[in-house]
């Protein structure tokens, strides 16, 4: 008789493809108490589940935890984990992966969760194109929560540190419990009236059962056909509710959403003091600038000043009146210089000084200037004029050279 033998490989992954084929390993809900339980660093979460007759080790991946774990999972939790079953083929083991993990009890709420979610998102009211844009500047918001809860206090006390001049209109609505649905709808219907600019819905944290109003149809159906910009902030961060997909916009929590619908009059205070800043700034730099300007006026205004031109002018005529008179002066010193010279030689050469030195000047009868002595005949009258007057004579004797 052949003996078929098989490697180990072989037979895990034989068992592999039984885990594979079987639909129930691969769509199955398991309940029990979380223990061992570890985060790791890459987001995977590793941990084990455990009732009295036995232990199943699980794992959740990085990927399925963004939507499929919406608790701080840890050990002692009683939770219903669905995934499938798989043999791990190498340490020959099987596991359950993950993919959906809620806390025990919530099981039946969460199967009407997804359910609800399916039908809403097919019918496209989770759709982007649909979501309202927040006003930045909202003066008036309207607020569905319960009177007494920790969720209006923080709203108010973020409201009032951001922007004390914005309007809070509370609608006391019953967020938990029956009836608590139509509550929330009546109040978002209520403000409708009150002329609000934006709609802040949600309550504190709790379990699925304390947050299941917020996961109702009529609920989902009053925010997506609100016209007033809905922001929903139910629970802590990691709690999901229906009335988060359909809002406007979600926040974590009702201290986030007071941040995300009041703005931040401070940031306007401070827009405001650089705006004085900068216009201060610009308006120094101008008048400098004209002030500048107005130097130059000034100086140019002095140049062409007609007194400044007037003074020039007559500094001008002062220079050739001056010059002229200099000029003249020369001319004079000069002249009398000549008619010294013209004088000196006029004196050389004048008669009467010839006379004074003992000469004299000779004329005949008639008066004709006598020029030599062959003119005269014996008997001759002669007049002869000298310095200090004049002679009449007769010629006795004639003698020549």
């Amino acid at each position: 008789m052949t003996k078929h033998v098989y490697s180990v490989g072989q037979v895990n992954a034989y068992i592999r493809n039984m885990f594979a084929q079987d639909f129930m390993m691969n769509h199955i809900y398991v309940s029990g108490e979380v223990s061992n339980c570890k985060y790791h660093s890459s987001g995977h979460v590793y941990f084990t589940l455990k009732d009295s007759s036995g232990i199943l080790s699980a794992v959740m991946f990085a990927g399925s935890r963004k939507n499929g774990l919406n608790f701080p999972m840890k050990a002692g939790d009683k939770v219903i984990v669905f995934g499938e079953i798989r043999v791990y083929e190498r340490d020959g083991k099987y596991q359950l992966y993950a993919q959906q993990i809620t806390p025990q009890g919530a099981g039946l709420l969460y199967q009407r969760f997804e359910k609800l979610k399916q039908e809403l998102e097919e019918m496209g009211m989770f759709s982007p194109e649909y979501k309202q844009p927040i006003p930045v500047h909202a003066s008036r918001i309207g607020v569905v929560t319960a009177p007494t809860g920790a969720a209006i206090q923080d709203i108010r006390n973020i409201s009032c540190r951001r922007n004390p001049f914005v309007q809070l209109i509370l609608y006391p609505a019953q967020v938990q419990g029956e009836g608590a649905a139509q509550s929330i709808v009546n109040g978002i219907r209520a403000l409708q009236e009150h002329d609000v600019d934006v709609i802040i819905v949600g309550r504190g944290g709790g379990s699925m059962e304390d947050l299941w109003a917020f996961n109702e149809e009529i609920v989902a159906r009053a925010i997506f056909d609100c016209p007033i910009p809905v922001i929903s902030a139910v629970g802590h961060e990691t709690d999901t509710t229906i009335a988060d997909y359909v809002a406007d916009l979600r926040a974590p929590t009702p201290s986030a959403a007071a941040e995300l619908a009041v703005f931040d009059i401070h940031q306007t205070f401070d827009f405001l003091d650089s705006i004085r800043l900068t216009m201060n700034r610009r308006i120094g730099e101008r008048m400098e600038a004209a002030q500048a300007r107005i130097r130059q006026y000034e100086l140019k205004l002095q140049i062409l000043n007609p007194k400044n031109r007037l003074l020039e002018h007559r500094q001008a005529a002062a220079d050739y009146q001056e010059h002229i008179q200099s000029r003249m002066e020369n001319i004079l010193v000069e002249k009398r210089h000549k008619l010294e010279l013209y004088a000196a030689g006029l004196d050389a050469g004048s008669p009467l000084k010839k006379l004074a030195g003992g000469y004299a000047w000779m004329t005949k009868a008639d008066g004709k200037r006598l020029h030599g002595v062959a003119e005269l005949s014996v008997g001759d009258q002669v007049k002869a004029y000298l310095a200090d007057g004049a002679f009449t004579a007769r010629v006795e004797e004639v003698q020549g050279e």
